[in-house]
């Protein structure tokens, strides 16, 4: 089997946190961390409570932008097999950090189909 590697060309992670203290009901909603060095993926349940509006929730979401034009040519190209006889993986990796993390987790991916800036 042999392996074809694929790197992205930019990524950001968006969040939706609350800023502040616990008592803080001010989001963050329009926070994009485009060239940062690492993706925050989290989902932190009820950290701000209210008595109006329930548990919080707050999200990050992650970006990342492969090169298609490049896996497009290279399957014309028949470097890569027909569509439907393909494993494709997503390898991301843990950066050292003071927080709990985990131990298993799954993500929801998704295609974007509309051009984004870091």
């Amino acid at each position: 089997m042999a392996f074809k590697k694929y790197i992205a060309t930019k990524d950001t992670t968006i969040t939706n946190l609350f800023i502040g203290d616990e008592e803080s009901t001010s989001r963050v909603t329009g926070s994009n961390t485009g060239q940062s060095d690492t993706l925050e993926v989290f989902s932190i349940y009820n950290r701000v409570s209210s008595s109006t509006s329930g548990p919080s929730s707050e999200l990050s979401r992650v970006l990342i932008e492969f090169p298609v034009s490049t896996i497009k040519a290279d399957r014309l190209a028949q470097t890569l097999p027909a569509s439907g006889s393909v494993t494709w993986k997503l390898k991301l990796y843990n950066a050292p950090h003071y927080n709990t993390v985990p131990r298993s987790f799954d993500l929801q991916v998704s295609a974007v189909s509309a051009s984004w800036q870091e």
